[in-house]
């Protein structure tokens, strides 16, 4: 039975609500430590991938006992419910270590709230990818919900990285982190209510964890794509990871220009972000329609190519005294950043069903908790690489939010947000076409 649009809308609200987080741990983690808390920019980073890779700890064991949960409202609601609770009570903690406090003691808070919230996060995350192999076997429909998804989860990614650090400038970052949170719990919540109805495809074949990860990794195809995702994935949180730093350092207003009022009312990393939600929302149609026309693989190639033109673009804008030129690449950028964000996320359910149908066995939680995998190492890795750089050029840290840094500090951050993610991505580009296409067509 076909989906309605309602309950394909209502699935993708989910990651409005996730993604929130996601942009929290990837944009303003290291820069909370580095630029409010005085902790050095090494140490920051370094927290920061040892937090993220406890997380990734946990995935096989969560996407193990989602898939074997067994509930009158299916095997992944209960995990959502829940989940999203933790997650939002692990941020709002998070933003809340004591200011005066010796070093130690405000990491060891850090690090116990960014521990809770990530749990909270994995609880959600691969559950609900999960979902998409089970709500639908239609791989055109999975373009359409994914397409749904992104669209919200570009919401998200607006309230994490514009709207809660202008409300942190208002109010501060506790305050902020809370009321942002009703929006989390709400957006997921109204996500499972949305569905209540919908038929899932289940199956009584359950093989035990380590059977069940066999099966995964004998699905070629899909482990190739796991790790280009993650390629990706770690180019895309390199310039996350440095973006707030961009933002102060790298593009100084000379107030002449149209947005120059906005960049003052909202901070410029608010204006950067709304500019990037512009751009997103406005692909997601266009990136549905084009895996149709070309194939999910051809519409993802054509999309990491536009990713590196912008980049290489901003390499060059940056430095830069205009904000309003800086925001017009943004729209591009959330534009470009469309087909990393949405179509993976819709290729990768159509080749777990070639496990179901060879097996019986519906294991979606395992291939999410994999496909999470590799983003998570990402995510992980990220923020020490960007750690390291900065410390190597000689960064410096500040309670203050914005202190002097060197030429030699600010090169090595552009070089890091522009052409480093760019040189990655095009390495993504190889490995689609050398690697992953073949072993696709092989194993038609």
């Amino acid at each position: 039975m076909a989906l309605s649009i309602g309950q394909k809308a209502g699935w993708g609200l989910a990651d409005l609500g996730i993604v929130v987080f996601v942009i929290v741990k990837q944009l303003l983690i290291v820069n909370y430590l580095t630029n409010f808390l005085g902790v050095p920019v090494g140490i920051a980073g370094l927290v920061t991938t040892v937090v993220l890779i406890f997380d990734m700890v946990t995935d096989p064991l969560i996407g193990y006992l989602s898939d074997r949960t067994t509930s009158r409202f299916g095997r992944r609601a209960p995990w959502l419910f829940v989940g999203v609770v933790i997650m939002a009570l692990g941020m709002v903690g998070l933003f809340m270590a004591p200011l005066e406090a010796a070093m130690p003691v405000k990491l060891i808070w850090v690090i116990a709230a960014f521990v809770l919230a990530t749990i909270g996060f994995t609880m959600c995350a691969i559950p609900y990818s999960a979902l998409a192999g089970e709500l639908t076997a239609d791989p055109r429909e999975r373009s359409t919900m994914t397409g749904w998804r992104m669209g919200f989860a570009t919401v998200g990614i607006l309230v994490g990285g514009a709207v809660l650090p202008g409300l942190a400038g208002a109010f501060g970052f506790p305050l902020a982190a809370l009321y942002v949170s009703p929006l989390m719990i709400g957006a997921i919540w109204l996500s499972l209510w949305s569905i209540r109805k919908v038929p899932l495809i289940e199956s009584p074949v359950q093989p035990g964890f380590t059977a069940a990860y066999k099966l995964v990794f004998t699905n070629r195809s899909f482990v190739v794509l796991a790790l280009i995702y993650g390629i990706m994935t770690l180019a895309v949180a390199l310039i996350t990871a440095g973006l707030p730093f961009a933002a102060t350092y790298l593009v100084v207003d000379d107030g002449q220009n149209a947005l120059s009022g906005a960049a003052v009312a909202l901070s410029v990393l608010s204006v950067l972000f709304g500019a990037f939600f512009v751009g997103a929302i406005l692909s997601q149609v266009f990136w549905v329609l084009l895996s149709h026309r070309l194939g999910k693989m051809w519409a993802l190639v054509l999309g990491l190519l536009a990713y590196v033109a912008l980049l290489y673009a901003l390499h060059i804008v940056l430095p830069a005294t205009s904000v309003t030129v800086v925001a017009g690449l943004f729209i591009i950028a959330g534009a470009t950043n469309g087909a990393y964000q949405q179509i993976p996320w819709a290729m990768y359910p159509d080749l777990m069903d070639k496990t179901r149908a060879q097996t019986g066995a519906a294991i979606e939680g395992a291939f999410s908790a994999i496909w999470l995998f590799g983003q998570k190492l990402a995510n992980a890795l990220a923020p020490a690489l960007l750690g390291v750089i900065l410390a190597r050029a000689g960064w410096q840290e500040t309670t203050a939010g914005v202190t002097p840094q060197t030429e030699q500090a600010l090169s090595a951050l552009h070089q890091a947000i522009t052409l480093v993610p760019a040189g990655i991505l095009a390495l993504s580009v190889l490995a689609l076409l050398l690697i992953y296409r073949p072993m696709v067509r092989r194993d038609a």
